[in-house]
């Protein structure tokens, strides 16, 4: 019974923070070392080796 309650406020609280973060502005990050940022597919990828 305690599991289940805990689990629900878990979820609960995790669903909240979610929509809080929302309306925030983007935030620029770097791609992991031997990757670049592919503006066409909008993700990282890894960098051929010559």
């Amino acid at each position: 019974m305690i599991r289940t309650l805990l689990c629900a406020l878990a979820l609960a609280c995790s669903a909240s923070v979610a929509v809080a973060c929302s309306g925030h502005s983007k935030q620029t990050q770097s791609c992991a070392p031997g990757t670049y940022w592919d503006a066409e597919s909008q993700t990282c990828a890894k960098s051929a080796n010559s």
